[in-house]
């Protein structure tokens, strides 16, 4: 099967969407070698390795080049033809104009609608150009899929869209999250960023949805003496923590990371007591599953799609609750069998997400659309050519 995707963020986002759709093409190469996967990008990085059955097409013309958005949206249908495509895949939110005209069935993954749930999070104009694109690539698609159940029921109650309409997919965790670090190399990354020998560690963008103040809070509230690392891509929400952490006189015990490769953070989940992440609403969480994959203990929010992520092997609080917060991170902090236990749950729930199991889902859906008769049969995983 020939397989199209629009593959923007596979090598222009480095974390969330980027992750998703570079792990998606890798397990399907990897389960699915006979395929070819066509990449439909902008241009070219140094972030993403291909696989050796896949082939990228970026812009050619002067004026493609320059208008690369338009191309996205626009000029992609002019070559689904010329390429063979037989499905067409956008892995974030997008779909290009006029795909429903070529007769080529198309999926779109649609992640969240944390713009319309939480629209303070969000500039007008921002919430506007996201509705107006999502809505149109859901309306067009042949298929939608969506991340997690929250996610399907944001796109029933904004969009109104047919349930049957909506594949419930999860994401897979990256592999390498389930393999242990060498003691070595723990030591070598403790060294690189000055980590002490614990800390809870708190994984995503720094924004007011991720709700990392809470943590500094409960901390402050819980008079623990542990240093808390706080690994992300920074915006102006930093500016608050910064504040509290002046306020509070807790300069000391807070370390910030960013720009991390995933074998460091590997290394830095299987090194931290615990990974909290109280967040205000998650379209999946997936750092709860990296964290559960590496054999670290898992703190989260009760609501959203958290508890689908979590399973039962994470100890769930009110992300309000600061008070619950900080004495659900002493429980664990103080009680190695408590921990030990969570840690056990956690890797079998993380074991439930496996590549195998989302790559012939994916490839059951694909071969539904194209009409494909046989049965979906994974091979061994391949290992992948660069």
């Amino acid at each position: 099967m020939i397989i199209g995707y629009e593959a923007k963020r596979v090598f222009q986002n480095s974390s969330g969407l980027g992750n998703y759709s570079r792990n998606t093409i890798d397990l399907l190469a990897r389960y699915y070698p006979g395929n070819r996967y066509k990449l439909f990008a902008p241009k070219l990085t140094n972030l993403y390795s291909m696989p050796g059955s896949a082939q990228i097409i970026t812009p050619k013309t002067f004026f493609s080049k320059l208008m690369t958005s338009y191309w996205r949206l626009r000029q992609i249908v002019k070559s689904l033809k010329y390429n063979n495509i037989e499905v067409f895949h956008g892995l974030s939110h997008v779909l290009p104009f006029g795909i429903e005209k070529t007769g080529i069935p198309s999926v779109v993954t649609i992640h969240d609608l944390i713009f319309l749930r939480y629209p303070e999070y969000y500039k007008l104009i921002d919430r506007k150009m996201y509705e107006s694109i999502y809505r149109s690539s859901c309306i067009r698609a042949t298929k939608i899929i969506a991340i997690s159940n929250q996610t399907k029921v944001d796109l029933i109650h904004f969009f109104g869209i047919n349930p049957d309409k909506i594949e419930v997919i999860y994401q897979s965790c990256n592999k390498v999250f389930y393999s242990r670090v060498r003691e070595a190399q723990k030591i070598a990354i403790r060294l690189k960023f000055n980590l002490p020998e614990k800390f809870i560690l708190s994984v995503g963008t720094i924004e007011r949805r991720k709700n990392q103040l809470a943590i500094l809070k409960a901390v402050v509230q819980e008079k623990l003496d542990i240093t808390v690392v706080i690994l992300g891509k920074p915006t102006e929400y930093i500016n608050q923590l910064n504040h509290f952490i002046n306020e509070a006189g807790i300069s000391k015990q807070v370390i910030f990371l960013h720009n991390t490769t995933t074998d460091e953070l590997k290394a830095i989940y299987q090194m931290a007591e615990v990974m909290v992440y109280p967040s205000f609403f998650e379209g999946f969480g997936l750092p709860v599953l990296e964290a559960q994959a590496s054999g670290c203990a898992v703190i989260t929010s009760n609501i959203s799609s958290l508890p689908e992520a979590g399973g039962k092997g994470a100890l769930y609080i009110d992300p309000e609750d600061i008070s619950q917060i900080g004495s659900s991170i002493n429980s664990l902090l103080s009680d190695i069998q408590f921990k030990s236990k969570l840690i056990q749950k956690g890797t079998a729930n993380a074991a439930l997400f496996s590549e195998k199991l989302v790559a012939e889902r994916l490839m059951k859906l694909y071969m539904k659309l194209t009409q494909k008769t046989g049965t979906i049969r994974t091979l061994k995983p391949m290992t992948i050519t660069t």
